[in-house]
C-alpha cells in the first residue's frame, strides 16, 4: 500500500507563507486603492482649479451644499452648508476679494461663490439670454407639485411668468391689506390678547407661521380660513387648514424623502403622507371647478385671489401656451412655501430688532399714529422691514450652472478701479451668497448695524434692494409680502410696545446673543423669538 511523502516544509511554516502572502496581497489592493483614489482626486482637483480659474479660496475634500459636506458640522476642514452665516466676517476679507474659489477634491462640483452685485446680476439678472442655469438637482427639488416659474429657466420661464404676472395687481394687495387686518384682529381675540395689559411669547414664529398662512391661504387660494378654525373637522380628519400647515411645514421633508419613507406606520410620516393625499385631491377638484367658473360667471362674479386669476389668465390664453393642471397648481403651491415661511420669518426678526432698538421702535409708532386715515405711506415701517431682511435674506443663497463656457467680470477689491475677466468652465456652479451681499462694506457700510435709515428713500424695486432677488427674476410676490408685513407690523406696534423677553439675571445685549441667530429650512430665518408685548396707553 502506497504512502504519502512526508512534505518537506512544515505545516505551520507553509500557514506562515499562506498568512503572508495573503497580507501582502491585502496590501497591495489597498495601496492600489490608495494610488487610484488619490489619482483621482489628483485630476478632479486640477481640473477644480482650471474650472475656477485659478481663484483664491477653499480647497476642501467635500463641496459645502452637497452630500456628504453639507451634513458635516462646519469646521476648519469643511466649511459646511452653515459657513456663509458663521464665517460672514471674514468669508471674503481673508481672500482680498468679494469672488473666491470652492474647489472639492472628493466629491461635489467646481464652484465660484460671490458676495458681489454685478457679478449676481450677470449670473441671475439675464433673463432668458444668459450662459447659466439652475443646477438639475436644484430644479427637481422645486417640482414636487409641477413645473413653475421658480423652477423654469429661459422660454419655459417665460411662459409662466406671462401666466402668473397679471394674478398680482392692485386688486389683490388690496384685499392681502384687508385680510391682513381681519386676521390681525381675529388673533387677538382668539389667543386673548384683548384687555390684557401685557403678554408673553415665548416664541414668535407659531404666531407669524399660523399669520403668513392664513393670509396667503385666503388671499393665494380663495379659502376661507380663520383664526378661530379647529385642526381636526368634526369626523376627526385633517381639516383643510390643518392639511395646507402639514404640507407647508413638512415641504422639505418631502422634497428630500422618498415617498415609500413617508408611507412608514410612524405619526411624523402617516400625517404629513396624509396632508399631502388629501391636498392633491383637493386641488385637482379646485383646478376643474375654477375653470368652470372662469367660463360661466361674468368676470366681476370671481374670485380676486391668485389660484382664480391664474385660471383665469390661462383660459385666455392659446393652447400652446396654456399651463397644465400640474403646472396651476405647482405655482400656487410655490407662492405658499415661498412666502409663508419668508413672511413669518421676516416678521420675527424685524419684531426682534425693534424690541432692542426702542428709539427707532418709538420712531415708527410715531409715524403710525401720524399717519393713521390718511394714504400717507409707511416708509418707516418699510425701513425697519427693509433692514430685517438685509440681515436675515431668507433666499440666501442662489446657485447657477454654466451650461456653456463663457466669462465672468469680477470686480477688483475695493479700492482698486476696474474688474478681471474670470474664464468659467461649462459645468462650474455659481452661487450667490446673499449673506456675503448683505453683510459687504462695499454697498452697506457698518454691515452689521442694524440701521434703517439706511433704506430711507429707496423703493422696493431699487437695485439696491436685493432681498428678493436681482434682475427680471425677482421674487413675484415681493408686494404681496411687503403690504402684508407693513399692515401687521401697523397694527401690532399701533396698540403693543415689544420689550425682550428676558431669562432671570439676563441683559439685553445677551438676550440679543442668543436669539438672533440664523437656523436653515429651505430659507434662512431666525431662531425662536421671546418676545413680551405691553399695551400702550
Amino acid at each position: 500500500m502506497a504512502t504519502s511523502q512526508p512534505s518537506l516544509i512544515p505545516a505551520r511554516l507553509l500557514d506562515g507563507y499562506r498568512n503572508v502572502a495573503g497580507q501582502m496581497s491585502l496590501t497591495t489592493v489597498s495601496l492600489a486603492l490608495f494610488v487610484i483614489v488619490a489619482l483621482r482626486s489628483l485630476s478632479k482637483f486640477r481640473n477644480g482649479m482650471k474650472a475656477t480659474a485659478g481663484l483664491p479660496g477653499f480647497r476642501i475634500p467635500f463641496f459645502p451644499i452637497g452630500f456628504p459636506g453639507a451634513l458635516i458640522p462646519t469646521t476648519w476642514w469643511n466649511p459646511g452648508y452653515y459657513f456663509t452665516w458663521k464665517w460672514r466676517s471674514t468669508n471674503y476679507t481673508r481672500y482680498g476679494n468679494d469672488t473666491f474659489g470652492v474647489v472639492s477634491y472628493i466629491s461635489g462640483p467646481p464652484a465660484i461663490y460671490t458676495a458681489s452685485l454685478e457679478v449676481a446680476r450677470q449670473v441671475i439678472g439675464g433673463g432668458h439670454k444668459t450662459s447659466f442655469e439652475k443646477p438639475e438637482a436644484l430644479h427637481r427639488s422645486l417640482l414636487y407639485w409641477g413645473m413653475n416659474l421658480v423652477a423654469s429657466d429661459k422660454e419655459i420661464w417665460r411662459r409662466h411668468r406671462r401666466i402668473t404676472g397679471p394674478a398680482f395687481n392692485s386688486e389683490l394687495y388690496q384685499m392681502v391689506w384687508s385680510e391682513t387686518l381681519k386676521t390681525y384682529r381675529d388673533m387677538t381675540v382668539a389667543e386673548q390678547w384683548d384687555g390684557k395689559k401685557e403678554i408673553t411669547v415665548p416664541v414668535l414664529q407659531k404666531v407669524t407661521f399660523k399669520l403668513a398662512l392664513l393670509i396667503i391661504s385666503n388671499c393665494g387660494f380663495g379659502f376661507n380660513f380663520s383664526w378661530f378654525d379647529p385642526p381636526k373637522s368634526s369626523d376627526g380628519k385633517l381639516s383643510l387648514q390643518e392639511a395646507l400647515r402639514v404640507v407647508a411645514d413638512t415641504n422639505l421633508q418631502a422634497v428630500l424623502l422618498p415617498k415609500w419613507i413617508r408611507r412608514l406606520p410612524f405619526k411624523v410620516f402617516q400625517e404629513s403622507y396624509k396632508a399631502y393625499e388629501q391636498m392633491a385631491l383637493f386641488m385637482e377638484k379646485q383646478v376643474a371647478q375654477r375653470r368652470e367658473d372662469v367660463a360661466s360667471r361674468d368676470v366681476k362674479e370671481l374670485g380676486k385671489d391668485v389660484f382664480t386669476l391664474l385660471i383665469q389668465a390661462n383660459e385666455q390664453e392659446s393652447s400652446k401656451l396654456k399651463l397644465s393642471d400640474d403646472e396651476l397648481i405647482g405655482n400656487v403651491f410655490v407662492l405658499i412655501f415661498a412666502g409663508h415661511e419668508t413672511t413669518a420669518h421676516t416678521l420675527a426678526a424685524t419684531l426682534a430688532f425693534l424690541s432692542i432698538y426702542q428709539n427707532i421702535q418709538n420712531d415708527v409708532y410715531q409715524q403710525v399714529m401720524s399717519v393713521v386715515g390718511t394714504q400717507e405711506p409707511l416708509d418707516k415701517i418699510l425701513a425697519v422691514l427693509y433692514e430685517a431682511l438685509r440681515l436675515f435674506p431668507s433666499g440666501h443663497l442662489m446657485i447657477r450652472e454654466a451650461w456653456e463656457d463663457s466669462v465672468l467680470q469680477v470686480p477688483n477689491p475695493i479700492g482698486q478701479e476696474g474688474s478681471t475677466s474670470i474664464p468659467v468652465t461649462k459645468g462650474t456652479q455659481i452661487v450667490v451668497d446673499m449673506v456675503g451681499v448683505h453683510y459687504n462694506p462695499r454697498y452697506f457700510p457698518d454691515p452689521f448695524e442694524f440701521k434703517p435709515s439706511r433704506w430711507e428713500g429707496v423703493g422696493i424695486d431699487s437695485e439696491v434692494f436685493t432681498a428678493f432677488s436681482v434682475g427680471p427674476r425677482a421674487c413675484l410676490g415681493r408686494k404681496f409680502a411687503t403690504v402684508e408685513s407693513v399692515c401687521f407690523l401697523a397694527s401690532l406696534l399701533r396698540d403693543f410696545e415689544v420689550h425682550p423677553l428676558l431669562n432671570p439675571g439676563e441683559t439685553t445685549e445677551q438676550w440679543r446673543k442668543r436669539v438672533l441667530v440664523a437656523t436653515y429650512a429651505i430659507t434662512l430665518g431666525v431662531k425662536d423669538v421671546p418676545l413680551r408685548f405691553v399695551r400702550r396707553n
